[in-house]
């Protein structure tokens, strides 16, 4: 049976281990704005480049989002600036939660989480545009120690899984990571 306090950890692994990243890039934090929201009056056709330049910049967004939650949780900062650059609401909320619940308990992440991601479909007609992405996290160098020692903290594993997140469009243009979820029970 699982302590709480491994329960604890399993959740902490869960919310931040896609929010797992180098450094940020930018010093100056992003407003908070929601994304597009409303029904198109007709669907509107989009051009092959369309959807590719929305791939483009959903996978860079979700890139800056693994380096900014690895800067973030390697220095314990759940305000790190470079966040809101990539991320958004609720997700942004679980990141921020996770780095706190680490730092008061003494923990933060070292090693190297390696990314492979892919996009899984584009809807640009959607409102807010989306672009739905899907990782094969590999967490086996990425680890929760405790920052007075070094020592691995208990029942927090790495390994190789599935990730997905979701990519949407804000009304400044700019694409932010606001769904995302670590399915460890799903190797790849």
């Amino acid at each position: 049976m699982r302590t709480r306090q491994s329960r604890r950890w399993e959740i902490f692994l869960l919310s931040v281990v896609l929010a797992v990243g180098s450094a940020g890039c930018g010093t100056e934090p992003e407003a908070a704005t929601g994304p597009l929201t409303g029904r198109a009056a007709a669907p509107a056709a989009h051009s092959s480049a369309e959807e590719k330049a929305a791939e483009k910049a959903a996978l860079a967004a979700y890139s800056g989002y693994l380096d900014a939650s690895r800067a973030a949780s390697a220095r314990s900062d759940p305000s790190h600036p470079a966040l809101t650059r990539f991320l958004a609401d609720p997700l942004l909320t679980r990141v921020r939660m996770a780095i706190l619940d680490a730092k008061e308990h003494g923990a933060m992440r070292t090693g190297k989480l390696l990314s492979d991601p892919e996009v899984v479909s584009v809807d640009l007609a959607a409102r807010p545009p989306t672009v739905e992405i899907q990782d094969c996290l590999d967490a086996s160098g990425y680890r929760l120690v405790y920052a007075r020692n070094g020592k691995a903290v208990p029942g927090t594993r790495g390994g190789r899984y599935l990730a997905t997140a979701t990519a949407v469009r804000y009304p400044d243009g700019r694409w932010r990571v606001n769904g995302g979820a670590a399915h460890q029970d799903q190797p790849c």
